[in-house]
């Protein structure tokens, strides 16, 4: 029977570092907004690569025969993964700093990439990199 008193604030809940939950105060603030497109697939498997090679430097898988296994892929899979470890340096960095994909169709495809890491001159890779690269450009 007590008059009552009511107060009322806008909040906002988040997560901390360890999952809890936080209450802030004020309204939630607009979403950060994220670039448009996606990490073209070359790019994701070039990582792959080194990943894959450092965990068998590292000793935590025997080789890339158990690589495959785990990942329940076959060996040439990987070993078409790997080979993209056979490129210059600065083409690995090159594939691993693409833009990003707006659409559905790549720039630069594996199978194209894959040719060029057979070579085994890298300055010849440089020269078809350089071929390729202009040819998206135009395409």
């Amino acid at each position: 029977m007590s008059d009552g008193i009511t107060m009322s604030f806008k909040v906002h809940f988040t997560r901390g570092q360890q999952g809890q939950r936080m209450m802030h105060e004020g309204t939630k603030p607009p979403p950060v907004p994220v670039a448009g497109g996606r990490v073209p697939r070359i790019s994701r498997l070039m990582a792959l690569a080194i990943r894959f090679d450092e965990l068998v430097r590292r000793g935590e898988v025997a080789d890339f025969a158990e690589i495959a296994e785990l990942g329940q892929v076959t060996r040439a899979r990987v070993s078409q993964i790997v080979n993209l470890l056979n490129l210059d340096p600065t083409l690995q960095e090159a594939i691993l700093f693409l833009p990003l994909v707006a659409g559905e169709r790549e720039t630069v495809s594996e199978r194209e990439v894959r040719a060029i890491a057979s070579e085994p001159d890298w300055g010849r890779q440089r020269e078809m990199w350089r071929g390729l690269v202009q040819c998206a450009v135009w395409a």
